[in-house]
């Protein structure tokens, strides 16, 4: 029995469900609602809250703006300790897949809606049904009976990073909690984020930790970006049952485009300073690595700088007279970047990276032409394959980029070749993710990283770099960081990339080193 809109039940919304013969599987499955929940005054006094966007009160509800409107429901259901055991059963019992990608990693369930177990199903109804109606009468729109739910779990250093919901029909995201008692330190915290004028999210404003029995729902707009911040406790696992209520999506402005990297093309710089810096096994074999890095469109060149090279770059980054700023917005990146004035060494390094000489040996070690005196391999080109095809076959994982065109190619040999690039710094809690509107993908480009200060870095760390097909989840190429390697990865239109979340494991390793945290990489981007 659901409650109709003007009438009140003081003993609580929803009525139990049955499942079974037994009288016993028919109490074990009985669930309401908090009976505050069916009373006027509270529907009242929420609905004009929400209406006018203000702060209250009322009983177990909690309402709030402030980043964006949301609402906590502390004793969501009225019912036994008992009934939650069992739910909590029900639902550890339920197969679980792992979910990983740029944006999260945390196990799923399937869509709740096919389980037939007796205290999944009734509070599933309890949501559908008594809750849902609450809810549009409180909110005041017109909800539809579809509604997205499953069960997640989240161990440790699982996490959801900042993003806003957004999908066509979802109109009320929601999260209920049945969690053994937590704490802040426990990690694990919906995170909401204030936003700027433009829309943009900046720091975060609000933090709602995870209480056993509440229910916490905001209106999913261009503004609802959130988080789950990462897992911290090792024991403890982060139980939830969420989804969407489906009803007329707002009205979403245009997407602010992040800006285009500044390029630049190459700096004046004879042969010689490749003799100062490269080993010189990188100078006598450019035929047999190209050759390999055209058969795979990717390649790893260890110990790739001198030993004194390296070690005086080392030395000057754990130095840490280096200013650095911490990049956003976070439903894109989060990593530091480094500004200012560099030491002698970091600037041999960068100034060595954008050389003439360098991008020379780019071309005579990948094919590409990436200089005036690199061979023009257009007919070649023209004998793999259309770009299509050559997606195709990323798209299906193989090479990563393996189309040697594009717009550097282009009819027009009058185009300069351009790079950009910075030194990155990553340590506990960075990461870079994809999105639609990275203007780096607009183009085919040669990816380069060279990795500093990461020595001892396990893959559990995170911090990795992942290159995907568009559109798809299973991952053509992973590039982990390893000290004084140079990583070159051509990517094509289809191919999208991302620099995994660095988690709390990381800083176990942080600890043994005394001079700095995290690592170090020059990242460039090379153009035809």
């Amino acid at each position: 029995m659901s409650w109709k809109r003007q009438k009140r039940l003081p003993e609580g919304v929803g009525a139990g469900i049955a499942v079974g013969g037994s009288k016993k599987s028919r109490r074990e499955a009985e669930v309401r609602l908090a009976a505050a929940l069916g009373e006027q005054s509270v529907r009242e006094e929420a609905r004009r809250a929400w209406e006018g966007r203000e702060a209250a009160r009322c009983g177990p509800v909690t309402l709030d703006c402030v980043p964006f409107q949301h609402c906590v429901i502390h004793s969501f259901i009225q019912n036994t300790d008992y009934f939650l055991d069992k739910l909590n059963l029900e639902l550890m019992t339920l197969k679980f897949n792992e979910k990983s990608n740029d944006l999260y990693k945390f196990q799923q369930s399937g869509d709740l809606k096919s389980i037939r177990d007796p205290h999944i199903c009734a509070l599933r109804k309890v949501l559908f049904e008594d809750f849902r109606q609450w809810l549009s009468e409180v909110t005041n729109v017109a909800l539809e009976t579809t509604v997205d739910v499953s069960c997640a779990k989240y161990s440790y250093t699982d996490v959801l990073l900042c993003h806003d919901d957004e999908l066509e029909g979802r109109r009320f995201a929601f999260i209920y909690y049945l969690v053994p008692e937590w704490t802040k330190a426990d990690g694990g915290s919906l995170d909401l984020y204030s936003t700027d004028e433009l829309g943009q999210p900046g720091p975060i404003a609000k933090s709602l930790i995870p209480s056993k029995n509440t229910l916490v729902f905001f209106e999913v707009s261009p503004v609802s970006f959130h988080q789950v911040s990462e897992v911290l406790n090792e024991t403890k696992c982060r139980l939830s049952v969420s989804g969407w209520f489906h009803g007329p999506s707002l009205e979403r402005p245009p997407r602010v485009l992040d800006p285009v990297p500044v390029r630049s093309s190459h700096i004046h710089h004879d042969h010689e300073l490749l003799h100062e810096w490269i080993n010189p096994l990188y100078l006598t074999q450019e035929d047999q690595i190209q050759k390999k890095f055209e058969d795979e469109s990717e390649i790893l060149l260890k110990d790739f700088l001198k030993e004194e090279k390296f070690s005086a770059v080392c030395a000057a980054l754990e130095a840490q007279t280096i200013e650095w700023e911490l990049l956003g917005p976070p439903n894109r990146r989060c990593y530091k970047t480094a500004t200012g004035e560099l030491p002698d060494a970091v600037t041999g390094c960068m100034e060595l990276l954008r050389s003439e000489a360098f991008f020379l040996l780019l071309s005579n070690l990948t094919g590409l032409k990436l200089h005036s005196l690199a061979p023009n391999n257009e007919e070649s080109d023209e004998e793999e394959g259309s770009s299509q095809s050559n997606a195709n076959t990323s798209a299906q994982g193989g090479a990563v980029g393996v189309e040697k065109s594009g717009p550097g190619a282009e009819a027009g040999s009058d185009r300069v070749p351009m790079c950009s690039g910075e030194l990155r710094h990553w340590e506990h809690g960075h990461y870079k993710m994809i999105h639609d509107h990275d203007p780096e993908q607009e183009e085919f480009a040669l990816d380069l990283q060279l990795f500093c200060g990461c020595g001892d870095w396990d893959m559990d760390y995170g911090g990795f770099t992942s290159y995907i097909a568009k559109e798809e989840d299973e991952e053509l190429l992973t590039v982990y960081p390893e000290d004084n390697c140079l990583a070159l990865v051509y990517r094509d239109k289809e191919t999208m990339r991302f620099v995994k979340h660095v988690n709390h494991r990381s800083l176990h390793r942080d600890a043994n080193c005394s001079n700095h945290k995290g690592f170090w990489d020059f990242a460039f981007v090379y153009y035809e």
